[in-house]
């Protein structure tokens, strides 16, 4: 099978032939790319898969996963094509990369972030965990999806507090969807515009070691 999305994978260092490895899916935002993505997750680098998901749409100089009618209103034919082609392309990842099954995470920031919740109610269990730096769940995921269960999946969802792209209060929305939908859920909001602070990364670095087992020297 021939992946629908270029990416870019890091393998650990020193990979062990005989061993499955926590994996980090990475989604970036509108308009940027999957280089973009590796920095805020460099410090895990020794001890899970990194695998920077491109989007296959061009924007600019950059790409994105589907387009919007307006923002905060993605086209539904576009983002449903992108959410089943992130389910294959993490199954082809799966298979072809020496992953495991039980400790796939999705890490996306603003489009990114808004894909990696949709996969988490899609995928539901498949998963172990996803981060979602300054997203949204749009309503038509919430409504007419077929919602898998995420009682065991593990969210972290951060939201700058002074965001221009999405208020804040969308943050707060988004975090009390999710509330009633796992016990497994950590909400944080900093200081910060539509971006991710040094602060947000530290927490949600050393989230992901604790929530994967994964002991390292480094971050």
């Amino acid at each position: 099978m021939k992946p629908t999305y270029q990416y870019d994978i890091q393998l650990p260092p020193n990979l062990d032939p005989d061993k499955k490895y926590p994996t980090i899916f990475t989604l970036h935002g509108k308009g940027s790319n999957e280089k973009n993505m590796y920095g805020l997750v460099a410090p895990l680098s020794d001890g899970f898969i990194i695998i920077g998901i491109r989007g296959n749409l061009t924007l600019g100089e950059g790409f994105q996963y589907y387009e919007l009618k307006s923002l905060g209103n993605p086209i539904r034919e576009m983002f449903d094509q992108a959410v089943r082609q992130l389910e294959a392309f993490i199954l082809y990842a799966t298979e072809k990369y020496p992953i495991d099954m039980n400790k796939r995470y999705l890490l996306g920031f603003s489009q990114g972030a808004i894909l990696s919740m949709a996969l988490a109610l899609t995928l539901g269990e498949q998963l172990k965990g996803i981060v979602a730096l300054n997203g949204y769940v749009p309503e038509f995921v919430k409504t007419e999806y077929p919602l898998q269960s995420v009682e065991d999946v593990s969210v972290f969802i951060s939201h700058g507090e002074f965001d221009s792209v999405f208020p804040i209060r969308i943050g707060h929305e988004t975090a009390a969807f999710f509330e009633n939908q796992t016990s497994r859920l950590t909400f944080k909001t900093y200081p910060t515009d539509h971006g991710v602070s040094e602060e947000n990364q530290r927490d949600f670095v050393k989230w992901l070691k604790t929530d994967a087992g994964v002991h390292s020297n480094k971050g």
